[in-house]
């Protein structure tokens, strides 16, 4: 072989692996904006809680394969129709007994998940499921979920119990499909 047959082959080599370099860092970027566009703010706090971005990924596209394994269905109108009619039912509750309101909102938001397909393991892992598909409102459920654990150890005041109350209501809504059309902030006064 020649010395220009050889520069010529170096010349080759060189121009496939820049190529190779360059599609894959476009393969990584289109994969990092799939993911925060799907993920949106849950993408954030995976990424910092992981301590970098690739591992942040690796957690988000394992639940996505995860959750594409359940048999998720929509709610028929019937099933909505009840669980939005416990909602409005449970909502007023919360003046006279918001730390009751609290337990049974947690309670209800469970079982629109259960009716609705997702698995029950742990508090944990029905937030990272359920932020595949309600990656908005799952901080929500973690905040709901926090107060009403601060209240079980009787570290959380009237004020945010109806915090909690307005986290649940939020991914309340999501998980059944149909914002609610009484859907007035708690008030206030609320005794506890």
């Amino acid at each position: 072989m020649s010395q220009h047959q050889i520069s010529i082959a170096v010349a080759v080599v060189v121009v496939v692996a820049a190529i190779a370099v360059v599609a894959f860092l476009i393969t990584k970027k289109r994969r990092s904006q799939a993911l925060r566009e799907r993920f949106g703010p849950e993408y954030d706090r995976v990424v910092r809680q992981e301590g970098n971005t690739s591992r942040g990924e690796e957690v988000l596209e394992f639940r996505a394969k995860r959750r594409d394994k359940f048999d998720i269905k929509p709610l028929s109108p019937s099933a909505q129709a009840e669980f939005a009619s416990r909602w409005s039912n449970l909502q007023p509750q919360f003046v006279d007994d918001p730390k009751g309101s609290v337990t049974r909102a947690d309670e209800l938001v469970t079982e629109i998940m259960r009716a609705r397909g997702y698995p029950m393991g742990d508090f944990e892992q029905r937030a990272a499921d359920i932020s595949v598909d309600h990656p908005v409102v799952v901080d929500n459920y973690r905040t709901a979920h926090n107060i009403a654990l601060r209240h079980n150890a009787g570290q959380a005041t009237t004020e945010d119990l109806r915090k909690a109350m307005v986290h649940y209501r939020a991914l309340f809504e999501d998980l059944l499909g149909t914002p609610q059309p009484d859907s007035l902030p708690l008030r206030k006064e609320a005794r506890g």
